[in-house]
């Protein structure tokens, strides 16, 4: 275990997105800036994530196939992913991916999922002692490497770019990682160097990735983002296009999720209102005349006059053109009966900061749609109560 990144998550998602960035930018050569190879991580029990590992554990590599539309082309073509030269199962490997911790990492990645970041009662500072198991939480598990990694080689840059979909989710890892630090009642200057010396970073990832390929592959769109808040010492992985260092990522934020994320539910709250077809996907809900008219109504009458107040109007609809492609996509089945899910969660996440930024910047711009969304209560089976 020799790798500069080490990755926790054996998700589709991380294997064409971050995953194939770096395969990319290493193929490149000093163009791509690439610090090497990854070392991926499976911290779960998950069967799935099992499977992947083991078809990884081998470095060959798996493909990862592009599909969609891009500049108005069909794009359909398939990239073999070579940056992941090992992969390893925590619990059973810990002792070694401890000790490689210590010298090797430059870069954690991460994207844990929904449950991720949440601890284990279980968990308790004897697991620092050398012969101790891995940890049951991902937090835990980070905090026991980054104190073997304080008390060994506590110069040594490292950053940490998790990429779980929670706002601020450097500075959110920071600081559970830092509690859980003085729960366990652990040396306050170490408790100093995990604020100090280690950078978290802040970042967005935007990438639709729909489906799995056997053993180990992925199927994503032509469109990938990788948005990075820039800070002092950080250290990226690799050089590549998609990645952004930017010192405005609230700005990418919105777009994501003012544009995207929005129409997404507000495209679910037609499909249970109005009673679509079960089976209904973004694609042919964005065929649909009537409901296309009224999703560009909803994007142009009541969503980018707040980026226009902002003085983002110009960044909104050029987001919008990618989106429109990306929506579109001739190869993506994305069925809204599975982006409905938690759609109550989601509605007050997505659709009430475009409302309440409106309130604040365009005070008097009207937004009924939105308005009428958060404003029902939809029962599972999508009457309304």
């Amino acid at each position: 275990m020799a790798q500069p990144i080490l990755q926790f998550g054996t998700s589709r998602f991380l294997l064409a997105h971050v995953d194939l960035f770096v395969s990319e930018a290493l193929a490149q050569g000093d163009a791509g800036k690439a610090l090497g190879g990854i070392t991926l991580v499976q911290s779960t029990s998950n069967p799935a994530s099992a499977a992947r590992v083991a078809a990884l554990a081998g470095g060959a590599g798996y493909p990862v196939r592009i599909r969609g539309l891009a500049g108005g082309e069909r794009v359909d073509r398939t990239v073999q992913c070579t940056a992941v030269k090992e992969a390893v199962q925590a619990d059973a490997q810990w002792p070694q991916l401890r000790q490689a911790f210590v010298h090797d990492v430059q870069v954690v990645v991460s994207n844990t999922a929904d449950r991720g970041y949440q601890l284990d009662d279980s968990d308790n500072a004897a697991l620092l002692a050398d012969t101790s198991p891995a940890p049951r939480s991902f937090p835990a598990k980070l905090l026991v490497l980054l104190h073997g990694r304080w008390q060994a080689n506590p110069q040594a840059p490292l950053s940490l770019l998790p990429c779980e979909l929670i706002e601020k989710n450097g500075e959110v890892l920071r600081d559970l990682v830092m509690s859980l630090a003085a729960q366990w009642q652990l040396d306050t200057a170490f408790i100093a160097w995990l604020r100090d010396h280690c950078v978290w970073a802040n970042s967005l990832v935007d990438r639709i990735v729909s489906e799995a390929i056997e053993p180990v592959g992925a199927v994503a769109e032509p469109y990938a983002l990788w948005a990075i808040e820039a800070q002092p010492r950080l250290v990226l992985p690799c050089v590549h296009p998609a990645i952004v260092l930017t010192d405005d990522l609230a700005r990418h934020e919105r777009l994501k999720l003012f544009l995207l994320n929005a129409a997404h539910t507000w495209l679910a709250e037609r499909w249970q209102l109005d009673g679509r077809p079960a089976d209904e996907t973004v694609r042919a809900a964005m065929a649909d005349t009537a409901l296309r008219t009224e999703l560009e109504a909803l994007w142009l009458d009541e969503i980018v006059p707040v980026f226009v107040a902002l003085g983002e109007g110009a960044a909104a609809m050029a987001y919008l053109v990618d989106l429109r492609e990306r929506l579109e996509n001739p190869f993506l089945d994305h069925r809204i009966a599975d982006i409905a899910q938690n759609h109550a969660q989601k509605k007050q996440r997505r659709l009430a900061p475009i409302v309440t930024m409106a309130a604040e910047h365009a005070p008097l711009l009207k937004q009924p749609r939105l308005l009428a969304a958060l404003a029902n209560v939809a029962t599972p089976s999508g009457q309304a109560s």
